[in-house]
């Protein structure tokens, strides 16, 4: 051995000697929790895990622990990032060569330089969903292993990769974990919690990452799309499948078109990675592609927004719980097919066994980063350069629409053919459709993609229009300002206003943000039952945001400044007009924020009746003694209120309502995205579960009562049911939250309400209140069976997923003051109604509705017909008081700024 390969073996053994002798001193977990993670009937909360991060992060130079932001309760939220320590010293240097590669504005010749002087960046996560237990407890065990392991693999991957290890979500681990463990008895132990686990949604709090309304949604998306940009983003969740361990990458059809394919080969590529690992570990139950209902369509969730950042976003689903489980008996699963190759028997199942399969997936795709390190770095330059190219040009996405429409092209000149020659040449499909037929379709400029977008800041309600830009800015998308007047296409623009540009690396979540969804016809067989969607079929946040928006076809240019990536919007600060008198405009949804802020200040608040110096009715005056108020609006809320004098003729003065929000054991999501919005438009509540509508007596401590989707029961009587524990098994602060609502006694109390002058808000399944009331409403989609009754249309007949569908809407009355006089619309399977003839001399009468047109905007709808002229929410007078019933999500997870006002409008006296 000569003397230059002897020095080099010296210093790898001396290396090796001295990780050795430095993960002597990094803790275990069962020194620092008294138990081994993964023992049986055993959960650490999130105030012993955190401590533990800090002792790791204390005895480990291969540990950094940084504070990525607060979460809604206030706790810190952790990122470890983990590798070799001599990679620190270079830290910052690796974190610009990712963001420079990720925002692809280099040349080839850089990013093949960088791409081998970078290391690639891999994120794993855990906790997301409180209930599965299994992923922030595999956190806690990778972080050991990497920490304190000084075998070949785990060395290689420490020098070769940056790897951010994340909690995402330590306020629900704190909630499920001390629940869990609250009784002495293991037997006895279980996660009913009766709260929602992220504070205001959760489990909906993996469908927030492209909005990011939470703030543990934006402390990770600054992470990924502005600080660090991963080439890989794995989320940890669980169950699998019955009859299955695991399922994982590749995902079924349909994938998003606006995607780079090499998001979807790159899929292909890791996870031969993971189910290789688990084969070779003799570790069966990995199901893939059909073997498993995830695919990789719908944009919002932790793992699928990074494919529209050119990221690999990888799930798995994974078995496991504290209480030990069994693997149950699906013979189906147990023949091998390509979807899972490898099968797992019916079986006892142990916690342990689900964090050893988390670990070794979690090493199998860090070896494969260690392996492809290099192409992981040049692919998301490539996938961003390919973006910025199609951003750059007219460019046309392959939407199954415009398959159909090249289809239809020909089969009308076949037919045009037929009647005109009888002699004509036919061509058949196997031979292949002329050209001719694409190029009619895909050369059409009516047909093209954008090449930007302008937000201007003369819109009636432009700080919503600023929330929607800051959505795109949380998520990594570059805005630029003008900073003078400018023209586009003979149409003007002011200074102040915005420009999205599609030229961009992140082209596909611009185009997706701003552009219909097109889900295909997905059924079982032709003519069977759909396929449901994972989550939404259509989402598009431009249209749920209700902002007006210019798409611009070609290139453009103006006075356009780049806004710093990751930098927030804030509306313009303005100084309040001089006047004896103001109006607030009621197109505006933060003119309720400032109306709020009036009303609790004590100063008399009054809404128009018809418009008044070019704003709608429903609008708001204000007296001088606002001022002060008004002064704090048009400075923080961009609400710019317009000098008159005098109170409107007609209008009349409004008082904050007494606001009681329904919500029951456990915690409903739809009403805690409502208790968020509410918070954020500054209107005080009270919640309200069903022992206090069973008690009476509702309008001496309401005026206004709302119920957001579940919770009443349906038509014909059918409860709403939702595991409840006995009283005595829970403790005293949680009882009251016990019970539901039933016809017998809950119903007349609140028909009672109304009738005394109680307002009553429903939305989406809780409309079925009207049914209980005996209202002259019937359900729009059904038909009259066999056996002489209406039943609900079947799958194969109608079918409409969560998508955006266009309603029409009555903004004459006050409920939808400030309304346009069509709105978009978040419908999921919502309810439709038609008035009985009897509506009309009963009080009952429909504030929106479809019209005779197709009403889809963007996404999935199977039989639009049977919307035809369905009426979509109608108000009822019921004594004294009224019933609102709204069959659309229009507070839809805090995302449909557009129709917040359907909802805001009944919040006062």
């Amino acid at each position: 051995m000569n003397m230059k390969k002897r020095f080099t073996f010296l210093m790898l053994l001396m290396s090796i000697g001295s990780f050795a002798l430095f993960a002597q001193t990094v803790p275990d977990p069962k020194s620092h929790f008294g138990f081994n993670i993964g023992d049986d009937y055993k959960l650490a909360n999130y105030t012993q895990t955190e401590a533990y991060f800090k002792k790791v992060a204390d005895a480990s130079d291969r540990v950094r622990l940084v504070e990525i932001g607060k979460t809604e309760y206030g706790r810190s939220q952790p990122m470890m990032i983990v590798t070799a320590p001599e990679n620190f010293e270079k830290l910052d240097l690796y974190k610009e060569i990712s963001q420079k590669l990720a925002h692809a504005e280099i040349s080839k010749e850089e990013a093949e330089k960088l791409s081998v002087e970078g290391k690639p960046v891999v994120w794993i996560d855990g906790g997301l969903h409180a209930n599965e237990v299994v992923g922030p407890h595999q956190l806690i065990e990778t972080l050991y292993q990497l920490a304190s392991r000084s075998d070949e693999e785990t060395l290689e991957i420490l020098d070769k990769v940056i790897i951010l290890l994340v909690h995402a979500n330590p306020d629900g681990m704190e909630i499920m974990s001390n629940w869990y463990m609250r009784k002495d008895n293991p037997e006895e132990r279980d996660q009913n919690i009766p709260i929602l686990y992220q504070k205001y949604v959760g489990h909906d709090n993996n469908r927030d990452f492209y909005m990011n309304n939470m703030s543990e949604a934006a402390n990770m998306s600054l992470q990924q799309y502005v600080e660090w940009m991963p080439q890989i983003i794995y989320n940890h969740h669980q169950s699998g499948p019955a009859g299955t361990v695991v399922a994982g990458p590749p995902y079924r059809d349909p994938f998003n078109h606006v995607f780079d394919p090499l998001i979807i080969t790159s899929l292909d590529g890791v996870g031969a990675a993971m189910i290789n690992r688990l084969t070779r570990e003799d570790k069966p139950g990995y199901t893939r592609l059909d073997g498993s209902v995830f695919s990789t369509w719908w944009n919002g969730g932790l793992r699928t927004t990074p494919y529209y950042h050119n990221m690999i976003g990888i799930l798995t689903e994974i078995i496991g719980n504290p209480t030990p489980a069994t693997v149950p008996l699906v013979p189906d699963r147990l023949i091998p097919n390509n979807g899972t190759p490898f099968p797992v028997t019916p079986q006892d199942w142990h916690f342990r066994r689900s964090i050893d399969y988390s670990v070794s997936l979690n090493y199998s795709i860090l070896n494969h980063a260690v392996r492809h390190g290099d192409e992981l770095l040049y692919n998301i330059w490539l996938m961003g350069k390919n973006a910025i190219e199609k951003g750059s040009k007219d460019t046309w996405t392959m939407y199954p629409k415009y398959a159909k429409a090249v289809e239809d092209a020909f089969n009308e000149s076949q037919k045009k053919k037929s009647e005109d020659d009888e002699d004509a040449v036919y061509y058949g499909y196997r031979s292949g459709i002329p050209k001719q037929f694409y190029d009619s379709v895909y050369q059409d400029p009516a047909r093209r993609d954008p090449r930007g977008y302008i937000l201007s800041a003369d819109q009636a309600d432009f700080p919503t229009a600023i929330k929607f830009l800051n959505a795109l800015i949380k998520s990594g998308i570059l805005v630029h300002k003008a900073t003078a007047d400018f023209s586009v296409n003979g149409k003007s623009y002011p200074a102040g206003s915005y420009v999205v540009k599609t030229d961009q690396a992140f082209r596909p979540h611009v185009i997706d943000m701003f552009e219909p969804q097109d889900h295909p016809n997905d059924f079982l067989y032709p003519g069977g039952p759909p396929i449901r969607p994972y989550d939404a079929a259509g989402w598009t946040l431009a249209y749920q945001m209700g902002s007006q928006i210019d798409r611009v076809y070609e290139g453009f240019e103006g006075p356009f400044e780049r806004m710093p990536y990751g930098e927030l919007l804030k509306p313009e600060p303005k100084d309040l007009v001089s006047g004896s008198g103001f109006l607030l405009d009621a197109r505006g949804n933060n003119s309720f924020m400032a109306v709020n802020d009036l009303l609790q200040a004590k100063v008399k608040v009054y809404r128009t009746s018809e418009e008044i110096d070019g704003m709608p009715a429903g609008s708001f005056y204000v007296g001088g003694a606002g001022k002060k108020v008004l002064e704090k609006a048009a400075s923080e809320y961009g609400v710019y209120p317009v000098s008159t004098r005098g109170v409107p003729s007609g209008a009349k003065e409004i008082e904050a309502a007494r606001i009681g929000l329904f919500d029951y054991y456990g915690g409903s999501m739809p009403s805690g995205w409502v208790r968020w919005m509410m918070e954020q438009f500054h209107f005080p509540y009270e919640l309200v579960f069903p022992k206090e509508i069973d008690a009476g007596d509702l309008n001496d401590k309401y005026d206004v009562l709302v119920f957001i989707g579940p919770g009443i029961p349906g038509e014909g009587g059918r409860s709403y049911s939702r595991r409840q524990p006995d009283a005595e098994e829970i403790p005293e602060e949680y009882k009251h939250m016990l019970g539901g609502i039933s016809v017998n006694k809950s119903i007349p109390q609140l028909k009672e309400f109304i009738e005394n002058g109680g307002n009553v808000i429903t939305v989406g399944s809780a409309t079925d209140l009207a049914y209980h009331l005996d209202l002259p409403v019937e359900d729009a989609l059904v038909e009259m069976g066999p056996d002489g009754k209406p039943h609900s249309l079947s799958g194969e007949k109608y079918y409409v997923p969560g998508s955006v569908l266009e309603m029409h809407v009555d903004n004459s009355v006050p409920m939808n003051y400030g309304m346009g006089e069509k709105a978009y619309i978040m419908f999921n399977r919502s309810p439709v109604f038609k008035l009985t003839p009897a509506a009309a001399t009963m009080g009952v009468k429909p504030i929106a509705w479809f019209g005779e047109e197709e009403p889809l905007k963007s996404g999935w709808a199977w039989g639009q017909s049977y919307l035809k002229n369905g009426v979509t929410a109608f108000e009822a007078q019921i004594g004294s008081g009224k019933l609102y019933a709204f069959g659309p999500e229009i507070t839809f997870r805090a995302q449909s700024h557009g129709t917040f006002k359907m909802l805001f409008n009944g919040l006062y006296k």
